[in-house]
């Protein structure tokens, strides 16, 4: 498998994640990771996201 194929299953697993998080956070005031956790899911979608650009959706958190 390729380099940036990897990188697409990656990024959908961590929008679906951080989403997750964003909804039990914002809309249920029940966190279930630590703000460091969510920080590591959120950079490393940055990180994917700057190395394949081409990978931006409009809708991830990275875009909110």
């Amino acid at each position: 498998m390729q380099e940036i194929e990897k990188a697409k299953i990656e990024l959908t697993a961590l929008r679906e994640k951080i989403d997750y998080h964003n909804y039990r956070y914002y809309i249920l005031d029940d966190p279930e990771v630590s703000d460091a956790e969510y920080d590591h899911l959120l950079q490393r979608l940055l990180h994917i996201e700057n190395k394949y650009p081409e990978l931006i959706v409009p809708e991830s958190p990275s875009q909110g």
